[in-house]
């Protein structure tokens, strides 16, 4: 278990770490942080059952969440650098591997700057999605008006990137959105091998689905094509499917995309409900964290 800020890691290890897990561990699972107190949390967070030791292997910064944070829209309105200063305060007190969310990466020549910006903080992974336009979130599908680049777009935009970053184990992963919006399993394979022959270090699929059948059926496709590519999943919606069922469907990457920050609204709204209604605090301070417990939460506060 790391010592958040009191063990240390450099930006250069901490970029190379998620390549790391995926070539030693048959699966990696990730938690969406969107402060660096709650990727403390998920950094010292682990569940031990029968003497196995489970815990989160690395961090998602969410454009959902981290806009959500902000009171902003989820359309690409929070500028990459006002989102690397905040993931430069998690790198100051965490030590396992981030995978940041660049949405649809903007302009190629903007996203070849900020993955190399990426990596000098220490960023493993950037997941870009193959939509042009205003960007809007995927599980809206087609309830508001969303476009998918040209697969030759797309593409190219992939390979300038791979160009131009610094290191070789810098991940770039496409995101293909070919199920949310309705355009079919037989687009979703073809635009995925379409990114891999492109240069893409790895394929996530995303499905509004509440049955996991679409993203387990595109992994079986997608298998027969490429063995070691990494595959991501973010089971938002198909939410009942256990981890180890994806992993042992082919998936190498399981997101939990946005669960902590829903947990904690719903939290926040309570206490401050009831301190409104009773006037006073005490029949809520068994619902909130002890004074105690926050002096010892962050090492070196007392």
């Amino acid at each position: 278990m790391s010592d958040g800020m009191l063990g240390g890691i450099t930006a250069e290890n901490r970029c190379a770490a998620l390549d790391k897990l995926l070539r030693w561990n048959a699966g990696v699972r990730v938690m969406e942080v969107h402060s660096p107190l709650c990727a403390l949390l998920v950094e010292k967070i682990f569940h031990m059952e029968k003497g196995v030791r489970t815990e989160f292997d690395a961090f998602w910064s969410s454009s959902l969440t981290n806009s959500t944070m902000l009171g902003k829209p989820d359309i690409e309105l929070i500028g990459v650098s006002e989102r690397f200063s905040s993931v430069s305060d998690i790198f100051e007190v965490t030590t396992k591997p981030l995978i940041f969310d660049a949405d649809t990466g903007g302009l190629p020549e903007h996203l070849s700057h900020h993955v190399r910006s990426a990596e000098r903080l220490g960023i493993s992974a950037f997941i870009i999605e193959d939509k042009t336009g205003l960007k809007k979130n995927s599980l809206l599908g087609n309830d508001v008006r969303q476009t998918q680049a040209s697969v030759l777009e797309f593409s190219e935009k992939i390979s300038e990137v791979k160009r131009s970053q610094l290191t070789s184990e810098f991940l770039l992963i496409a995101r293909v959105e070919s199920l949310v919006l309705d355009a079919g399993m037989k687009d979703a394979i073809y635009r995925a091998l379409a990114y891999v022959e492109a240069g893409a270090d790895g394929i996530m699929i995303h499905s509004r689905e509440k049955s996991p059948f679409q993203v387990l059926e595109f992994a079986r496709i997608f298998r027969s094509y490429h063995q070691n590519v990494p595959l991501v999943c973010v089971p938002t919606t198909f939410n009942d499917i256990h981890y180890d069922d994806l992993i042992e469907s082919g998936f190498n990457v399981v997101i939990y995309a946005n669960h902590l920050l829903r947990a904690a609204y719903p939290a926040m709204h309570f206490v401050a409900s009831e301190i409104l209604k009773k006037g006073c605090t005490a029949e809520v301070e068994k619902h909130c964290l002890a004074i105690k417990d926050i002096l010892n939460l962050v090492p070196g506060t007392r």
